[in-house]
């Protein structure tokens, strides 16, 4: 018996998460390419792995027998991969991470660039996620490790079975349209009676703006709720009202738009996050301290975010804030 690891880890999905739509999404492939390869699996092993309930495909006892074992296997295949990168003369690995638009552009391309020219052999391929999905992906074994974000308002609850390092502070500062704020700095009360653009409430961005506001006994008029903080900004340039960008969106920043320390002490702790099992990867902590070294030369080292003497901190108990890859998405 020949078992594909692809399709074992297409087997492990259609287990975790119940639908081949939802497997497929997590695994970013089509619902079809997913149906074949598990359909081909059940002729490898020779046996009925699956049953149709209405539309609906649902493992029979055999099938959920080999998505346990297929847990054990995938597990075995990543401490293999690991040992046999600490083993190598030179370090050689391929690591996924999970990204949003303004740790894409404001803390990837230096990076990855100092780390290309310290451990050449390692490769950190990217994708972009909505950060509310991103620990999910990370736990269910999509990525290896992701981005990940907490408000000063707003702390996430964390999965047992990841671990973070903290890897940046921003600030939360006001855009507005060219003259709208003549002071340096400026109150959420004094931008009450202002329109607003704003992520939507389901995402972590627009919850906490929300949040503040509301914590400071205030209403707001939203016209818009966009998803990222480049498209904030192109509205506050055209005039269309005002938003929040945090210090890594400033990159973005388009022409028109003023920036203004914000009054209202708000902040945002961004940490990449791992599987507990690979908190040791020799790789993958490179690639973290290559991302954290780019955060504190740009001024955004993690010191006012956890005591100095923390470095991979041990996530609190996950209470359901992540859903699985593609539910929610915000301003990143």
């Amino acid at each position: 018996m020949d078992l594909s690891l692809a399709r074992l880890r297409m087997l492990r999905e259609l287990h975790r998460r119940g639908t081949v739509t939802a497997a497929a999404t997590a695994l970013h492939y089509t619902a079809s390419a997913v149906s074949q390869q598990l359909a081909q699996l059940e002729r490898d092993v020779g046996t009925r792995l699956f049953e149709r309930r209405g539309r609906r495909l649902q493992l029979t006892d055999l099938g959920v027998l080999l998505a346990e074992h297929a847990e054990e296997i995938l597990a075995s295949v990543e401490r293999a991969t690991q040992a046999l990168e600490d083993a190598g003369e030179t370090m050689t690995a391929k690591l996924t991470a999970g990204v949003w638009a303004s740790v894409a552009s404001g803390l990837l391309p230096e990076a990855l660039t100092a780390l290309a020219r310290t451990h050449p052999g390692i490769s950190v391929r990217t994708r972009e996620l909505a950060p509310e999905a991103t620990a999910a992906a990370v736990r269910d074994g999509a990525l290896d490790l992701s981005f990940v974000l907490d408000y000063s308002n707003y702390p996430m609850t964390w999965d047992s079975g990841l671990e973070r390092a903290v890897i940046a502070v921003e600030r939360i500062h006001a855009a507005v349209p060219p003259g709208a704020v003549p002071t340096a700095s400026v109150t959420l009360a004094e931008l009450a009676d202002h329109p607003w653009i704003l992520a939507p409430a389901r995402s972590h961005f627009g919850h906490a703006a929300r949040l503040a506001f509301q914590s400071a006994g205030l209403q707001l008029r939203i016209d818009h709720e966009v998803e990222e903080q480049a498209t904030a900004m192109a509205m506050v340039a055209a005039g269309l009202g005002v938003t929040l960008v945090s210090d890594l969106g400033l990159a973005l920043r388009p022409p028109g738009v003023d920036i203004v320390a914000l009054g209202d002490v708000l902040t945002r702790t961004v940490s990449l996050a791992y599987r507990t099992n690979t908190a040791r990867r020799a790789a993958l902590l490179l690639v973290v301290d290559a991302i954290r070294t780019t955060a504190a030369e740009k001024g955004l080292g993690a010191d006012a975010a956890l005591p100095a003497t923390t470095d991979v901190e041990s996530v609190p108990p996950h209470a359901g804030t992540f859903g699985p890859a593609g539910n929610s998405s915000g301003l990143g």
